[in-house]
């Protein structure tokens, strides 16, 4: 998901009187509000049945529910599926299980998977952390993405980002072995974190080169969206994180 393309972000917000519990549960998403236009509303009834996977507290076969066995990328929060949609084209040998509960943008991605004839994509409209918990087999991802997560920027909201070691323990016993976790974000502290959080992981190790400060290269299927190149415009950087299964 990209930061200009309204993205769920890790943690609920706070409830009422516990704006600072120590056992809150991270999820992959802040709830929001947000109005489904009439061609997404038109993309569930079109497409919906073809790319939609309730969420059921038990094992997917990710052959039965694609249609063919392939190597299986987790997308944990795509927004409005610009990304995604066009990593699945790019990447037409792999499949892609994307996790959203934004309605819009889940209607937004069913619509340009469905004009565009996507076979490879297939969406689970839930909170990817029970999604990943309950639904997915351990040791049987290729890969998975976490793109632009909500930074947190105040200090004492830092517990409520996403890649918190506990979460990414949970993603690299879900990997095969070589599979890859690879996430991006535009603030840099929040990108210096990941790498610190990351690289604590003994399932993990970092792809970057020894001098490149833990960062990678942005890989060729990770597009550029209109938000990235407005901020290189304007001198911000975008930081990728890119670790490989021991």
């Amino acid at each position: 998901m990209t930061a200009d393309e309204t993205n769920d972000s890790p943690a609920a917000p706070p409830e009422a009187g516990d704006t600072e519990h120590p056992h809150r549960r991270i999820r992959s998403f802040v709830r929001r509000a947000g109005r489904t236009t009439d061609a997404q509303a038109r993309a569930y009834a079109d497409f919906g049945a073809q790319y939609l996977i309730p969420y059921r507290p038990a094992p997917l076969d990710f052959a039965q529910a694609f249609g063919r066995a392939a190597p299986t990328v987790l997308e944990i929060g795509f927004g409005m599926g610009e990304a995604t949609a066009h990593i699945a084209r790019v990447r037409p040998d792999d499949n892609f299980l994307c996790c959203e509960v934004h309605e819009p943008g889940v209607g937004a991605l069913l619509k340009r998977a469905g004009e565009q004839g996507l076979a490879n994509i297939r969406i689970v409209a839930h909170d990817a952390v029970e999604v990943l918990q309950h639904m997915i087999p351990p040791g049987s991802l290729a890969g998975a993405h976490v793109f632009f997560p909500d930074p947190w920027h105040k200090k004492r909201h830092h517990k409520r980002r996403l890649i918190q070691p506990g979460f990414v323990r949970q993603l690299a016993e879900h990997l095969a072995p070589g599979g890859y976790l690879h996430c991006a974000t535009d603030w840099q502290p929040y990108a210096e974190q990941m790498v610190e959080v990351l690289a604590g992981e003994p399932l993990l190790a970092n792809t970057a080169a020894p001098d490149a400060g833990g960062f990678a290269p942005k890989p060729d299927y990770r597009p550029l969206t209109k938000f990235e190149n407005r901020g290189i415009k304007l001198g911000h950087g975008v930081w990728d994180v890119v670790f490989k299964k021991i």
